[in-house]
């Protein structure tokens, strides 16, 4: 299956403007074939803000006018779509990402660990479990940027049945993840990962570009530069991402990341926050 990881400069308070390129992108991906297509995190809305007033009116519920839009299009395109934007829900604000395929809404993903950055100083973590989203073109698990620094978030959409991990991000310059993250959380977990980061500056913050799709054992099947748009493409086999087990030679060489693990020695891992 062809997969795309869209990598776009995306403008603060310009949401109309943000969504009409996202369509456009979303229905040249699937014109070439890419049936899953991600897009960075907060590419509807920007996300250096400074207040949650100046935010707030830029989010939207989920279900809401953009993922209704969103949807009408994958179902035109018989695609699925992530997408990253603020999310509203009574007074609380998150920092999201839409999950939309041919029937419509499958879901939505709220960011979980909160780094000192952008309106992530001012978002209300996740409250939700970590969820594989089961579409026509596969299972997929959604981590936000930050959340794919923690392992236990990719380990935990691997058990659930994740297919791929697709990471909508905002990696600033400086931070240098790009080079490792997706690698190894392909490699550890057997799945595939698509990262579509943004490009671009705003309010003083360059984006690093980068976006990057890699195999289940860790290949690099495309990779962007630092500061143009494009739309990356990789072929990946979902199926195989479910056979675990890699033999390099029978009975000599052969390992499985999943069935050899340890749960018992893991203990530390489930114990609350410590300061």
């Amino acid at each position: 299956m062809k997969v795309a990881a869209v990598q776009m400069d995306v403008k603060i308070f310009e949401k109309d403007q943000n969504l009409k390129r996202i369509l456009a992108k979303l229905e040249s991906a699937a014109r070439a074939g890419a049936k899953l297509i991600v897009f960075p995190e907060c590419a509807l809305t920007g996300y250096c803000f400074s207040s949650v007033e100046e935010a707030w009116p830029l989010a939207e519920t989920i279900p809401g006018p953009c993922t209704e839009k969103l949807a009408e299009a994958s179902k035109k395109l018989d695609c699925t779509a992530i997408v990253g934007l603020l999310e509203r829900d009574g007074d609380r604000l998150f920092n999201a990402a839409a999950v939309v395929g041919p029937a419509g809404l499958v879901g939505g993903y709220r960011k979980l660990h909160m780094p000192g950055l952008g309106i992530d100083w001012l978002n209300t973590p996740g409250d939700k479990p970590l969820a594989v989203y089961e579409t026509p073109h596969g299972k997929f698990g959604v981590n936000i940027c930050f959340d794919c620094s923690f392992p236990e978030a990719g380990r935990v959409l691997k058990l659930k049945g994740a297919q791929l991990l697709a990471i909508p991000t905002n990696w600033p310059v400086g931070s240098d993840i790009w080079e490792h993250t997706p690698h190894v959380r392909a490699t550890e977990n057997h799945f595939h990962v698509v990262a579509a980061n943004r490009v671009g500056e705003e309010r003083g913050y360059r984006f690093a570009g980068h976006s990057i799709i890699v195999d289940f054992m860790g290949k690099v099947l495309a990779e962007a530069g630092e500061t143009e748009e494009t739309i990356l493409y990789g072929e990946v086999d979902l199926v195989a991402a479910d056979t675990n087990r890699v033999v390099r030679r029978p009975g000599e060489w052969e390992i499985d990341r999943i069935r050899a693990r340890r749960p018992e020695m893991y203990g530390p891992i489930t114990e609350g926050r410590r300061s």
